[in-house]
């Protein structure tokens, strides 16, 4: 019997996670959703729940080691105040075919307060915090080092055109940053994606007060500029929407075909894998929390039939190369086509490959070239003295296009 009430149970949580859509991790001071604050600063959690209920939703913190490993710290080494907190705040939807419930939380506060920096999850839950219904990274630095980022070309034989080359530089605010030099490691990701990182990195050099990362290895393919669209105006065709239509109470919104295989570059500025919610309605900006409406986007790539895996991938699914982001290959139409469920507004988005080695390429289907914009991480951790944890001393960002 109570095997039963488990197996129920545990349908009823992945129910109940399929309907929480639209988690967004945003910055209401610089209009950015990457997930990186200094210690004492605030980030917003949203999203919906199309169950259309006032559920009471919890959520907790989980601490991580600097390669986002479990650091077996408990809860009081680095946080005060309750183990789980409430959600309480949220509103209906109005004025949209999609019924839903909208989620706030400004985080951290006082119910939950990090004692430490680092790497860390906020868990959000029902009744466990061993079935959340999602887990989002942030990460909370000291400030006590700057990080300079440079990036150039890199002149290689194979490939002189594809990648790019970084240099960082670590300067320490006030003590030594040389003094603890042997617990210090350097992570640098690629447009707030973690599975495109170089992580462990240790000093190249070190000079006064500064630490020099200046190796060749510290490179990353250039991929190209994200695709992206706009379905702010639910049923008009514009900015890469080709078609829209409503077919009993249901959005759809098709998307222009891409092509692969791109023979140059071209410059386009972006928001390097983004997204942002947004309605207007004849030229009148809506509040897309609770007035944004739901579409079936389909996504379509021009292309042969290949034997690998094609994805669509962006910061509104965390990257994640699942079913919901797998393109699906369509005879009739010699395309790639995904149909994913998404709240209007602005996205950007890449279309990844994925071979029998299980590995996801980037820039296999829209080139890979070393002018293009990208947005680069830098995290510098450190492990203080006396203490059993991972910190992150500083943090830096490069946002500039090569040119």
């Amino acid at each position: 019997m109570n095997l039963i009430r488990l197996f129920f149970l545990f349908l009823s949580t992945i129910s109940l996670a399929q309907e929480i859509r639209s988690v967004q991790v945003f910055n209401p001071k610089t209009n950015d959703e990457t997930p990186i604050i200094a210690q004492g600063e605030q980030l917003i959690l949203r999203f919906d729940d199309l169950s259309n209920t006032s559920q009471l939703y919890r959520y907790t913190y989980k601490h991580y080691n600097r390669n986002w490993e479990d650091d077996g710290l408990f809860f009081t080494e680095y946080a005060d105040g309750s183990m789980n907190a409430l959600i309480d705040q949220f509103q209906y939807s109005f004025n949209t075919y999609q019924k839903y419930t909208h989620y706030d939380l400004v985080f951290p506060n006082e119910k939950i307060r990090p004692k430490i920096s680092g790497n860390y999850e906020i868990i959000v839950y029902k009744d466990s915090q061993d079935k959340p219904l999602f887990k989002k990274r942030f990460s909370i630095y000291e400030n006590n080092a700057n990080l300079g980022i440079n990036v150039t070309r890199l002149i290689d034989a194979k490939n002189p055109n594809a990648k790019q080359r970084l240099e960082i530089q670590a300067t320490g605010n006030g003590a030594g940053i040389t003094n603890n030099i042997s617990s210090l490691s350097l992570s640098v990701i690629q447009n707030n994606n973690w599975g495109i990182s170089l992580t462990n990195i240790r000093p190249s050099s070190t000079m006064g007060n500064q630490l020099l990362f200046q190796q060749l290895g510290l490179a990353f393919p250039g991929n190209n500029e994200f695709y992206y669209y706009d379905n702010k105006i639910m049923n008009q065709a514009m900015d890469m929407v080709a078609n829209t239509e409503n077919i009993d109470g249901k959005n759809y919104t098709y998307l222009h075909p891409v092509w692969a295989f791109p023979g140059d570059y071209q410059y386009q500025p972006d928001v390097n894998g983004a997204f942002y919610f947004r309605r207007n309605d004849l030229g009148i900006e809506r509040d897309a929390n609770r007035e944004g409406d739901y579409s079936w986007v389909y996504f379509a790539l021009d292309s042969q039939k290949s034997d690998k895996e094609f994805y669509v991938l962006g910061m509104f699914n965390d990257y994640k190369a699942d079913k919901l982001s797998q393109m699906q290959y369509d005879e009739k139409a010699q395309k790639y086509i995904a149909k994913i469920y998404l709240k209007q507004g602005f996205y950007s988005y890449i279309l990844a490959t994925k071979g029998s080695d299980g590995k996801l390429n980037y820039g296999e289907i829209n080139g890979n070239f070393w002018q293009t914009e990208n947005l680069y991480q830098a995290f510098l951790y450190y492990t203080p003295f006396g203490r059993n944890f991972d910190g992150l001393m500083g943090y830096g960002e490069f946002r500039t296009p090569v040119r």
